[in-house]
């Protein structure tokens, strides 16, 4: 190397340097007074090390110190490369904490579904399923697209995608505490078949109406949390909620890192500022003993225990449980178990890179709670302080949706989501099979897609298959039932109703909420490279809830049209260009 490219090669790399600890080290920020320290990363600790270029290593370790300093100093250097993307491949630098942005997305576990099948009506005419009122994967799939990648395929539950978004449902009547409505259009992506739309609306009770809380909060502050979306963003996100308790409320604060402990003892709402000074002084590092921490958590709700009151747990982790019991099945058992003590477990997950959300989303569901990802403080106010009663307070619990197609009206059917809330058929009359709960004011959307008899389906039609004559029924296309449980009891109640026969108008002439479910549900198909969306392309998504937006009060529809164009815009990048067409 000649002795000008030596002189040319030493700045570049040392401006290099500080760009990729920018936009690698940005979790650093949130305690800058931190001594720089090289530490093994536990996120890390299963990866091979490199070697890094003597020149390389010098610029690196020249501008850590830089950055080191101006950061105590509290000032801010280069913000606008604070995300800039990293342009030299991760092979060719040390894959530890002298990285402390670096995360192997590898690492994230979801759980791998099959989409839901076509049914022939005459040959299998129930569908049953236990209902879903979580969002954490709309959130998830937010952050992905925001930072630049299509999610993987087993991180859109379609499901989680349609519920994320409030609807205006119909409120319930008597003395039931939800109202089932159902609607029927055409199709978007499909000429031939009908969207067939079940919803269901759960009576709202503001804050000041909730029965007295006990809340634990359970924190992750193992070293995976050691970053500005761990950590730091749990604590944001927790002093968001304390601010929306009451003098009756009282919170207990539980830690885990390589062991357990308690940093606060059932405390009165009313002392926010104990509680806060809590949250404040926690510190990440460490090993992850989850069960341990869950254990403990759980002691510490029946310490607290409200009789008729809210007893819930507040996990806030990434997952990535290595300590003491890690097995899924395991902690789901645990979760399943303790649900019988009258204490809820809620799921709020944190984090990139190692982030399990298989464990997530199946530890709310086992523990009789709800699971959302954490992305940013706009969502932890979300979930924490705009539904916070949904959050928190259940008006019905163990509910299920069965549904039975009339085979003079339909002739074959597929349900769009909740692959993972399948339940047998006998499993819906069954008090002793667990299923979802219902939170005050939450919306619960189920679609399916459904061919008319006469129609162009999926399914070859039977040789033999002896033909379906009409009957008094006629006039109906399918029955619903919902069972439900009310809070605390043990038999559920049965509720019935007729799906009618009507005109179908064309999904231009449906309502808004219909519409706008429809571009979330084709969106997720999308995703996941569905074969049943055919030509339908994310340009006519988008159109489609461009128009369906309505009023939009906190602007997630607007929000949604901008994700589906992102989309877009990261598919064309590896994909040919397909034609936009919307059925009419």
């Amino acid at each position: 190397m000649s002795a000008t490219h030596v002189l040319l090669t030493r700045p570049l790399l040392a401006g290099f340097a500080a760009g990729v600890l920018f936009s690698l080290g940005a979790c650093s920020a949130a305690n800058p007074e931190a001594p720089a320290k090289s530490v093994s990363n536990p996120v890390l600790t299963d990866q091979p090390r490199t070697s890094v270029p003597g020149e390389l290593h010098e610029a690196l370790a020249a501008s850590a110190e830089l950055e080191r300093k101006r950061e105590v100093a509290g000032k801010s250097v280069m913000p606008s490369m604070a995300y800039a993307p990293l342009q030299m491949p991760i092979s060719n630098m040390q894959a530890d904490a002298t990285l402390p942005g670096y995360r192997d997305e590898s690492r994230e576990q979801y759980q791998a579904l099959a989409d839901n099948p076509v049914h022939a009506v005459t040959e299998a005419p129930v569908s049953t399923f236990s209902i879903d009122v979580d969002t954490g994967s709309y959130a998830n799939v937010r952050r992905f697209l925001n930072h630049g990648q299509l999610p993987p395929r087993d991180a859109v539950r379609l499901e989680e995608l349609v519920n994320y978004f409030p609807y205006a449902y119909p409120l319930p009547t008597g003395d039931v505490p939800f109202g089932i409505h159902t609607e029927l259009a055409a199709t978007p992506w499909n000429p031939e078949s009908r969207l067939l739309r079940i919803a269901i609306k759960a009576s709202d009770l503001r804050v000041d109406e909730l029965p007295p809380a006990n809340l634990v909060f359970l924190v992750d502050v193992s070293g995976s949390m050691d970053r500005r979306d761990g950590l730091p963003l749990v604590q944001s996100t927790l002093k968001l909620l304390v601010e929306q308790l009451r003098a009756q409320d009282k919170v207990s604060l539980v830690v885990y890192a390589g062991s357990s402990s308690v940093v606060l003892e059932p405390t009165a709402g009313s002392d926010k500022a104990k509680i806060r000074a809590a949250i404040d002084q926690l510190t990440a590092g460490g090993s992850t003993a989850g069960e341990s921490g869950i254990q403990l958590a759980y002691q510490q709700a029946q310490q607290g225990f409200i009789k008729d009151g809210i007893n819930r747990i507040l996990l806030a982790t990434d997952g990535d449980f290595n300590v003491g019991i890690s097995d899924f099945t395991a902690l789901k058992q645990l979760a399943a178990d303790k649900r019988q003590t009258g204490v809820s477990l809620t799921t709020l997950g944190f984090g990139t890179g190692n982030y399990n959300e298989q464990l997530m989303e199946q530890l709310a569901d086992a523990g009789d709670g709800n699971y959302a990802y954490i992305d940013n403080l706009r969502e932890a106010r979300k979930v924490l302080v705009d539904q916070l009663s949904s959050t928190l307070a259940t008006v019905a619990s163990d509910v299920k949706i069965q549904v039975e197609f009339n085979p003079a009206k339909v002739s074959e059917y597929r349900l769009l989501g909740y692959e993972n809330r399948a339940l047998k058929r006998e499993d819906f009359s069954n008090d002793k099979v667990d299923a979802g709960e219902i939170g005050a004011g939450h919306t619960v959307t189920a679609l399916y897609e459904v061919t008319p008899v006469g129609g162009n389906g999926w399914l070859e039609p039977l040789r033999y298959q002896a033909a379906v004559k009409a009957d008094s029924k006629a006039g109906e296309l399918a029955w619903l039932r919902v069972r439900y449980k009310a809070p605390g009891q043990a038999a559920s109640k049965l509720l019935e109703q007729a799906i009618k026969v009507a005109d179908v108008p064309a999904i231009s002439r449906a309502s808004e909420d219909l519409r706008f479910a429809a571009a979330v549900a084709a969106f997720a198909q999308q995703l996941k490279d569905d074969q049943y969306t055919g030509g339908f392309s994310l340009a006519d998504s988008a159109e489609l809830a461009r128009h369906a937006k309505g009023e939009d009060r906190f602007g997630l529809r607007a929000e949604f049209v901008q994700l589906v164009e992102l989309a877009q815009s990261l598919q064309t990048a590896t994909s040919p260009t397909t034609t936009s067409r919307v059925q009419q």
